[in-house]
């Protein structure tokens, strides 16, 4: 309720800020028609800004912050990063602000969530306000990326265990930006950025921030555990996979020209640098690191035993996809042990139209593939989905059998029809002629399965579109 009084209160001054009666009338008019809502936050900007000192670049720095945050941030996070020094080697306590200053210097446009005790802005009209007026801030992700990467590079930092798998209280901005940072340059490039990228980089192993970054890969995709022992921390993650998985190229080149890397080694997740990079979907880091002679496109992870074209089939990346593709030594039929799945179905689970259209192209791809877990080819799996385009690729295909089952006992149209997929029932769905009874038995059929044919796997291995 506190935020309407306060839009209330921004309402007010925009109307006295009219010198006649008949102005304010008509002003007052707009407002309780939901109209010039703007003009309120026109107005509170200004007076922000015309404060005095320091208290004007405190306000408009938290704006920023919160507006562009990949998250919402707790208040000692926002308060930490409001308190960085660029170009400082560790943190001043004495220049950290309070929140009761932020609140203050923001005039009322950023609150405090009580129940989460995170800074989010007073209402939502106001984000899209600030999005319509990118001038407001300059270069505001590249300013973001450069303050987590000098915290990141303090030297209290750069003393934390790297097996730690949270931040300690004195330094509450390092999960945010162990996490984000490759995030905000990739929004918005700038050069500055990149000593301070390498600087982190090039020791990344020994660092907490390769560990509070894998942490947080796992939590987002709501794995139980991570695949490696915390207590141990993500061995192996070294400068050059951080780099291949937040799909910074410029990075990436600049590591390999600053020494000699081991191009094919794995964490002990078992991924290269060219495996985060395709599960990630980053094509260019993709290019550059198949550039290089020595780099083995077609490696397996230890993790559940996928190659690099598996992930990026997965996860709809059909540019990787076609990078791969054009490698010799890609096995464009492998198997994962986990589910027993080839490229071509996890794309066609999944509906990657694209990624599943390269993959007919090969000659040597095999379309009536069957997985171990549930007994379905990639038109089944297209079917169920309702992904019709990738259903009418694989149909045109001479090899591809309509009528197989799977271990269920279901056709792919017995699929379809039972989750009321008529288009593709449709394209599946036999000539004409063929009386209308043979129509209505795969729905009848299929409805006695549908809520039990199978549950769902425990620990799903496979990561949401764009990871990255």
């Amino acid at each position: 309720m506190a935020y309407r009084f306060l839009l209330v209160s921004l309402n007010i001054d925009v109307i006295l800020g009219e010198v006649t009666i008949f102005e304010r009338k008509q002003k007052l008019n707009e407002m309780t028609k939901g109209n010039h809502l703007g003009d309120a936050y026109a107005t509170t900007l200004a007076r922000i800004k015309a404060q005095k000192g320091s208290r004007s670049r405190l306000g408009v720095e938290a704006l920023m912050w919160v507006s562009n945050s990949e998250r919402p941030l707790r208040t000692g996070e926002l308060c930490h990063a409001l308190g960085v020094k660029i170009g400082s080697h560790d943190i001043n306590c004495e220049n950290i602000p309070t929140i009761r200053t932020v609140l203050a210097c923001s005039l009322g446009l950023v609150t405090v969530e009580a129940s989460s005790s995170t800074a989010r802005l007073v209402h939502f009209s106001l984000q899209e306000y600030l999005s319509n007026n990118p001038s407001l801030f300059q270069s505001p992700h590249s300013m973001i990326a450069e303050v987590c990467l000098t915290y990141l590079n303090f030297k209290c930092v750069r003393e934390l265990p790297p097996t730690l798998s949270s931040a300690p209280s004195t330094v509450p901005l390092v999960g945010y930006a162990s996490s984000y940072w490759g995030k905000h340059i990739r929004r918005e490039r700038m050069e500055g950025v990149s000593p301070l990228a390498l600087g982190l980089l090039i020791g990344f192993e020994g660092h907490i921030s390769s560990q509070l970054l894998l942490l947080r890969y796992h939590e987002d995709r709501r794995w139980w555990e991570p695949s490696f022992d915390k207590r141990g921390g993500p061995k192996g993650f070294t400068g050059l996979h951080g780099a291949a998985f937040f799909g910074i190229a410029e990075i990436v080149a600049a590591l390999l020209a600053i020494k000699e890397w081991d191009i094919n080694a794995a964490d002990n997740m078992g991924r290269t640098a060219l495996a985060w990079a395709a599960v990630g979907g980053h094509e260019d880091v993709v290019r550059i690191l198949l550039q290089r002679k020595d780099a083995k496109a077609d490696t397996t992870d230890i993790e559940y035993g996928r190659t690099p074209l598996s992930w990026a089939a997965e996860n709809g990346h059909a540019g990787v996809v076609k990078l791969l593709l054009e490698r010799e030594d890609v096995n464009p039929n492998s198997v994962d042990p986990g589910f027993g799945r080839t490229p071509l179905l996890w794309a066609a689970k999944n509906g990657h139209e694209g990624v599943v259209k390269w993959l007919l192209e090969r000659d040597d791809i095999n379309p009536n593939a069957v997985d171990t877990e549930y007994g379905q080819t990639p038109l089944l799996w297209a079917a169920e989905g309702g992904y019709g385009g990738v259903v009418k690729l694989l149909l045109e295909r001479d090899d591809v059998n309509p009528d197989i089952s799977d271990l269920s006992g279901e056709t792919a149209l017995e699929l379809a029809a039972s989750r009321g997929h008529t288009s593709v029932v449709k394209l599946l769905s036999p000539p004409k002629q063929v009386r209308p009874t043979y129509f209505r038995a795969p729905l009848s059929l299929s409805r006695r399965f549908a809520f039990h044919r199978r549950k769902p796997s425990p620990r799903h291995p496979t990561p949401p579109r764009n990871s990255n």
